[in-house]
């Protein structure tokens, strides 16, 4: 059989799983960060950004699944270690972070850098004739660049 559960050619669809699984794997540092940013913030503006960083790990949880599940749809299998995740993700722990405005800007900082992977991924999706995957991510973006606008306005 040539093509995959979903009628996609699957020698096609190497490049979109490995995509995948490298956007998997940023997605997981990511949440991370943004859990250690919610633990650990400090300053006036604590319980604003506390909820804040609550509400996009959610999210980002979300994600991380449906990534994962699209990756399994494909015919592949999602990375799921950690020692994985810290080889393919595109970006590194941001530790013993806890002043508020670093916290944002890691936010900034991560979220610009899954927009840009997101953007490679539904490339490679839309050459491989999956829209599935390209519609996946740039709603992602979608929203990834509204968040952007929104901690930046915090920044000032």
């Amino acid at each position: 059989m040539s093509t995959n559960q979903i009628g996609l050619e699957k020698k096609d669809m190497s490049a979109v799983i490995e995509q995948l699984n490298n956007l998997l794997s940023t997605y997981h540092i990511f949440y991370i960060n943004v859990r250690g940013y919610h633990w650990n913030v400090k300053g006036p503006h604590f319980f604003s950004l506390h909820e804040k960083f609550e509400e996009l790990y959610t999210d980002l949880q979300v994600q991380i699944d449906e990534i994962a599940e699209r990756v399994l749809t494909l015919g592949g299998t999602p990375l799921h270690a950690y020692s994985d995740f810290a080889k393919h993700s595109g970006i590194q722990e941001h530790k013993d972070v806890f002043s508020g405005e670093d916290c944002v800007k890691g936010v900034v900082a991560g979220l610009q850098e899954l927009i840009a992977e997101q953007r490679k991924v539904s490339a490679v999706a839309e050459e491989a004739e999956d829209q599935g995957t390209a519609d996946l991510v740039d709603d992602y973006v979608q929203e990834q660049e509204k968040l952007i606008w929104m901690y930046n306005a915090f920044l000032g």
